[in-house]
């Protein structure tokens, strides 16, 4: 079943350059059917991957977190808790 996983960031002032083209550079998500930057507002983000399972997003998390460990340092804390990333993911359960 087609799962997706979502991560939401904030760049730092300055820096958006520099983190969307460590995305460029080092997208090694071979196993993802699509990868997708969109932007959401002023130096705001989301990475979105489409999967052909949820298994293959478990399997790719590794690799996902390293991407992501590249460009902690240029991320602003999202508040309440959830630090410089706020990643989701989940099965589809409606296309239309």
């Amino acid at each position: 079943m087609t799962a997706y996983n979502v991560v939401r960031m904030r760049v730092k002032p300055g820096l958006e350059d520099k983190v969307l083209s460590s995305f460029r550079d080092d997208n090694d998500m071979d196993d993802a059917r699509r990868f997708a930057v969109i932007k959401t507002g002023e130096r705001s983000y989301c990475l979105i991957g489409e999967w052909n399972s949820m298994d293959d997003i478990v399997a790719a998390r590794p690799k996902m977190i390293a991407s992501l460990d590249k460009v902690r340092d240029m991320l602003e804390d999202l508040g309440n808790g959830l630090g410089v990333t706020d990643p989701v993911s989940g099965e589809v359960i409606l296309e239309s």
